[in-house]
C-alpha cells in the first residue's frame, strides 16, 4: 500500500521530503490521480500540500498581491482582491474545468504542471506573475516566464516547492479578455486560448497593450511585435486582422488528438480579430 503524508507544516514538510526522496508532491491532485489511474506513473509514496496553511490565502501590499500556491482555483474566482486587480485571470478560471475541478485544483498546481494548454498561463504571462520558490534553506523568485521552460518542464530545482504567486499591481487598464476555444463549450481542454490586456483611450486608441496565446507551442506564447503594431491605432478590424497576419507567420503550432496545426494557426488569429466586438468603454 503507498503511504500518503499530510504535514500541517513547512517543517514538517522538509522532514517528509527528506525521509521520502521518492515521494511525489501534490495539492488538489487533479492531474496527478489521473495519471496515476492510468498507469503513467507510479510513486512510492505521496506527499499532500492541501493542509499547509502557511500555502493558501492572499495577501495584498500596496504594490502586489501574494497569492498562495495551494488556493484553489474557486477561491482565487470568487476573492474580491483577485476580482478587483486581476479580471483577465478571473475570466480565465470561469472557464477553467468544471466548480468541482476548481473546487479541487490549485494555481500552483496549474501553473507546475506545465501544459501549453492550461487555462491560466495567458493571463499570468501578461500580468507578468513571478513565482516564489522555496526549500528547506533557500527562497528565490522566478518570473513566470522563465520558470516555465518548455512542455511540461519547469526551473523548480530538488527540494523545491512553488509556495507562492507574485501578481504587481499594473496600473488600471480598462480592456481585459480571456477566450478559449475548445471541441465543446465546456470542461473542455484549450486548442487554442488568448489574454488580452489593453488601455484604450476614450477615442478607442490603444495606448498599451499585451497578448499571450496559450497551446499553440510548447510554452505560452507572446508577440513584442503585435503589441507594438497595436500601439497608437485605433482597435478596429482592419488594425487586428494585420496583427493576427503576424502573430499566424510566427507561431509553429503542432498536430494532434484536438486540432490540427493549420487550424490552430487560424484560430490563434481569429481569436484577435474578435476583440473588436468585444471592446467596449
Amino acid at each position: 500500500m503507498r503511504p500518503v503524508y499530510l504535514p500541517l507544516t513547512l517543517a514538517e514538510l522538509w522532514q517528509c521530503r527528506a525521509q521520502n526522496p521518492g515521494a511525489l508532491l501534490y495539492a488538489g491532485g487533479t492531474d496527478l490521480l489521473v495519471n496515476m489511474r492510468s498507469g503513467n506513473i507510479n510513486p512510492p509514496a505521496l506527499i499532500c500540500l492541501e493542509r499547509l496553511a502557511e500555502l493558501k490565502g492572499v495577501e495584498e501590499s500596496p504594490t502586489e498581491v501574494r497569492v498562495g500556491a495551494c488556493a484553489t482555483l474557486a477561491d482565487l474566482l470568487d476573492h474580491p482582491l483577485v476580482q478587483k486587480n486581476f479580471p483577465v485571470l478571473v475570466k480565465s478560471l470561469q472557464v477553467l474545468g468544471s466548480p468541482l475541478i476548481r473546487q479541487m485544483g490549485t494555481i500552483g498546481g496549474n501553473i507546475c504542471n506545465a501544459s501549453p494548454a492550461g487555462d491560466t498561463l495567458p493571463p499570468l504571462y501578461i500580468l507578468q506573475a513571478a513565482v516564489e520558490l522555496k526549500s528547506a534553506q533557500s527562497l528565490r523568485t522566478l518570473p513566470i516566464a522563465e520558470f516555465i521552460c518548455g512542455l511540461r518542464q519547469t526551473k523548480l530545482q530538488p527540494g523545491e516547492i512553488l509556495s507562492a504567486v507574485i501578481l504587481p499591481k499594473l496600473p488600471a487598464y480598462n480592456f481585459h479578455h480571456f477566450e478559449k476555444v475548445g471541441l465543446r463549450k465546456s470542461l473542455a481542454c484549450s486548442i487554442v486560448s488568448m489574454a488580452a490586456l489593453m488601455q484604450l483611450s476614450e477615442e478607442g486608441i490603444i495606448e498599451f497593450a499585451r497578448l499571450a496565446w496559450g497551446s499553440i507551442g510548447p510554452t505560452v506564447v507572446t508577440s513584442k511585435a503585435c503589441e507594438e503594431l497595436l500601439i497608437g491605432k485605433k482597435l478596429t478590424e482592419k488594425t487586428l486582422a494585420t496583427a493576427a497576419g503576424l502573430i499566424k507567420d510566427q507561431v509553429s503550432p503542432i498536430d494532434d488528438l484536438r486540432a490540427e496545426a493549420a487550424y490552430r494557426r487560424t484560430v490563434c488569429g481569429n481569436l484577435l480579430l474578435r476583440l473588436a466586438d468585444k471592446a467596449v468603454l
